[in-house]
């Protein structure tokens, strides 16, 4: 079971650097950053960028994946993005795992003066934003890319070098819905679930087994045989770091679902994820 942990982009870097160092030295498989401009609850607190956080991180770390949880079309367009994701993995010696989502409703769906998309049109737009980024980050073979699809369009675009990986960064495709599910399938190199919206406790568990089973009748309706990652927010469902035996109970039963990693989140002095330091000490040597 690997085990990821996301950082929230609140501090100012001279104080947040060192919590990317400690994360690596823990043996945190990777460590991610939420890619919004604002979140939730913490709309009116500090929030940092996202893809410079990551770039001071990648300089920062030397081993450990760095990455997006996750990046929606909510504000970014796939071409100034491809640029951005393609330079980060350079600079991070081929560590960038790209988590992608259809962006929510709240903050980041409105900041820029839009109306919030229904249900469909939002997945469509997520479609369109991965399947271009899926070319872009490809990288260029005969010249200059050009993608042309319903929501997004890249003419004769010029990307930064041949790929730090074949074929390009990895995706993480957050879905729970059946279109997304089918997306992560085709695009994915991993999948990620938060189970259930406002569930928790054995009913969030529930549903996380439910989003487990549906994935795999996805896989097997697709004809997919290529391993896909399966990866778990584990703190959706209430904050596992709230003792190192709620945190070892719920690595278990995420390992018993199918799980091959779960993401953790960086304890905060208050409010959401509030937790004590101290507890990275004691899951350390599960970590």
């Amino acid at each position: 079971m690997r085990v990821g942990i996301v950082i929230l982009p609140q501090l100012p870097w001279r104080e947040q650097r060192h919590l990317w160092r400690r994360a690596e030295e823990y043996g945190f498989a990777t460590a991610y950053t939420y890619d919004h401009l604002s979140w939730r609850s913490l709309t009116d607190e500090p929030w940092g960028a996202t893809i410079p956080t990551l770039t001071a991180a990648a300089t920062a770390t030397e081993r450990i994946g760095i990455g997006t949880f996750v990046a929606s079309p909510n504000f970014r367009h796939p071409v100034p993005f491809a640029k951005d994701i393609a330079t980060l993995d350079d600079i991070s010696g081929g560590r960038v795992v790209l988590g992608l989502g259809a962006g929510g409703t709240g903050f980041d769906a409105t900041v820029l003066g839009g109306s919030v998309l229904e249900p469909k049109p939002r997945h469509g737009r997520f479609i369109d934003f991965a399947e271009t980024l899926d070319v872009l980050l490809r990288g260029e073979t005969d010249g200059p890319i050009s993608h042309h699809g319903p929501w997004f369009t890249a003419h004769e675009t010029r990307m930064v070098g041949e790929p730090t990986r074949t074929p390009r960064v990895p995706f993480l495709i957050a879905a729970n819905g059946p279109r997304g599910l089918r997306l992560a399938a085709r695009l994915g190199q991993g999948w990620v679930t938060t189970g259930a919206d406002g569930a928790t406790g054995e009913d969030w568990w529930n549903s996380v087994a439910r989003l487990s089973t549906r994935m795999d009748e996805t896989l097997a309706a697709t004809g997919r045989t290529e391993p896909l990652e399966r990866v778990l927010s584990l703190d959706s469902g209430g904050y596992s770091l709230t003792s190192a035996a709620h945190y070892r109970d719920a690595v278990a039963r995420a390992e018993s679902l199918g799980f091959t990693e779960v993401v953790v989140h960086w304890p905060r002095p208050d409010g959401i994820y509030a937790g004590s330091d101290s507890i990275l000490d004691e899951i350390a040597p599960n970590v």
